[in-house]
């Protein structure tokens, strides 16, 4: 009895439960979907970090070393034509040397004794009258000899028409170069040229230059704030001090150079600000 039961089982046609056999498929395709978006979206934030950290700098580089390039022509053509209408070469044939009265230290009255500049004469202008940026127009060139640093300085901070393109941006109601008050100027620390990575480097005594068609101011880094909100409007004072740390800054007019940018690195949340003084100038 039992073994012929045995037979009758073996002969039975195994039943396969199509369901569960479908249910597993369909989750093997979901994983599959699954793994393959996933990857997607890993070559495209990839993607996206290379275009912003490489692609960004060398496309704002280039775009701020020709403008550097052109501007320095454009000078050199101005003013070649102008000192040649208006004659005034040396005996051999080279233009001279404009006069101008250099800062210097003296006592400061009544003071301690501390040195304190004197207010250079602006630099006489052969030809017509500079006349004011226009908003967004590449006017200036800074070097930052300790940082290897050129970059064209554009009126105005706004990211797509100065900022991003690489340029270094002048904030609109702060003094021009060379002139009493405060030339506040903003940049990108990451990406975009980041022209203003490593101010955070500069150190008291190097040298920050400014060249315009008119001359070229040297301002020297004398005081730096690591951080500081991003709404802390006293740093670009006509007389810099921070609103945020009232302990911060300077107390006198004078002929001042700021330096901001964005701190931490890759964030915004905060500044970080380099003050300078303008010590010297030369005509163009």
């Amino acid at each position: 009895m039992r073994e012929r039961e045995r037979r009758r089982d073996q002969r039975r046609i195994p039943v396969v439960v199509q369901g569960a056999s479908r249910g597993r498929a369909l989750a093997a395709r979901g994983l599959w979907v699954g793994a393959e978006a996933a990857v997607t979206v890993g070559v495209v934030v990839l993607l996206l970090v290379v275009h912003q950290l490489w692609w960004t700098n060398r496309q704002a580089r280039d775009g701020a070393e020709r403008k550097v390039q052109a501007l320095e022509r454009e000078w050199e053509r101005e003013l070649g034509r102008e000192w040649g209408a208006e004659g005034e070469t040396g005996g051999d044939g080279k233009v001279g040397e404009v006069p101008v009265e250099v800062p210097r230290a003296v006592p400061e009255a009544g003071g301690p004794g501390e040195p304190t500049a004197v207010p250079p004469s602006p630099p006489r202008t052969v030809g017509r009258k500079p006349s004011p940026p226009r908003w967004d127009q590449a006017y200036a060139i800074l070097r930052i000899p300790r940082l290897g640093v050129t970059a064209p300085v554009a009126q105005g901070v706004s990211k797509g028409g100065v900022l991003d393109r690489g340029y270094v941006g002048h904030y609109p109601q702060t003094a021009q170069p060379g002139r009493a008050g405060n030339f506040a100027l903003a940049g990108h620390r990451n990406t975009h040229g980041e022209p203003f990575r490593y101010i955070n480097r500069l150190r008291g005594g190097d040298e920050v230059k400014v060249e315009t068609r008119e001359a070229v101011y040297t301002y020297v880094v004398d005081k730096a704030l690591a951080q500081t909100s991003a709404r802390d409007s006293g740093v670009i004072a006509k007389v810099p001090r921070s609103v945020v740390r009232p302990d911060v800054g300077y107390s006198d007019a004078g002929y001042y150079l700021t330096l901001t940018t964005c701190t931490p690195e890759y964030t915004s949340k905060y500044r970080l600000v380099v003050w300078g003084k303008l010590t010297s100038m030369r005509p163009r």
